[in-house]
């Protein structure tokens, strides 16, 4: 299995906010938000892994400030982590005010996907070649948060739980 790049499946999609994402504040729906996500991290795993890739988890998504009808939606994915069968993808979210140039940082979002054949049975994952200082740290970072999902998984399921 071949080792690719993170910049290779990495991506930016921008959509422009329209009255009918907006909630009765005028403030764009927060699971409109999540699903564009959702959708943008999709695109990148399944560019990395070449194949089918379904969300395993969304770890979190932590929301900074409102998007308005007429911003328009900036979200920039990439990998950050992948491990034998899954892989960490983490989102920046943000808004821009196409009359004013004004961007805003809206949210951050990790979300974790596993590549699946025909049958359903998750597949290996090509490595990732680290080119930069901030890709050395984001994966640190991920490992870290992998090790939190963790503990908590075999707190639920095998009572093993750990502070």
């Amino acid at each position: 299995m071949s080792v690719k790049r993170i910049s290779d499946s990495s991506i930016t999609v921008i959509q422009q906010m329209m009255p009918t994402d907006s909630n009765l504040a005028g403030n764009i729906h927060g699971g409109t938000i999540m699903k564009l996500v959702d959708n943008t991290a999709g695109i990148v795993a399944s560019r990395h892994s070449s194949k089918n890739s379904v969300t395993a988890s969304i770890d979190r998504i932590d929301f900074h400030s409102p998007v308005y009808v007429g911003d328009l939606l900036k979200i920039h994915a990439s990998i950050n982590y992948v491990g034998k069968k899954s892989m960490e993808i983490g989102a920046r979210v943000e808004a821009e005010d196409p009359l004013t140039g004004e961007v805003r940082h809206t949210a951050s979002a990790y979300l974790t996907f596993v590549s699946l054949d025909k049958a359903g049975k998750a597949l290996p994952i090509p490595e990732i070649a680290l080119e930069s200082e901030t890709e050395e740290r984001r994966q640190r970072e991920a490992l870290a948060r992998r090790a939190a999902r963790l503990r908590v998984k075999n707190c639920e399921i095998k009572g093993i739980c750990e502070l």
